[in-house]
């Protein structure tokens, strides 16, 4: 993945295993909620997500 990049994500997040639980996490929300609102971006669901986070509109816990 190169956009956005990973490694300015796990400066947001703190360690990998963090970003990765993150997105994670967040990937099943947005499935069980609004399932085909990120193909509307054009991108995939981890993509979408990944977006997310690197713009701050996800938090880590």
């Amino acid at each position: 993945m190169i956009n956005p990049p990973i490694d300015k994500m796990i400066e947001k997040v703190g360690c990998k295993f963090a970003l990765v639980t993150l997105v994670s996490k967040r990937a099943h929300e947005v499935v069980d909620r609004q399932p085909d609102s990120f193909f509307e971006s054009g991108d995939t669901l981890i993509t979408y997500v990944a977006k997310e986070v690197y713009e701050d509109k996800v938090e880590s816990v």
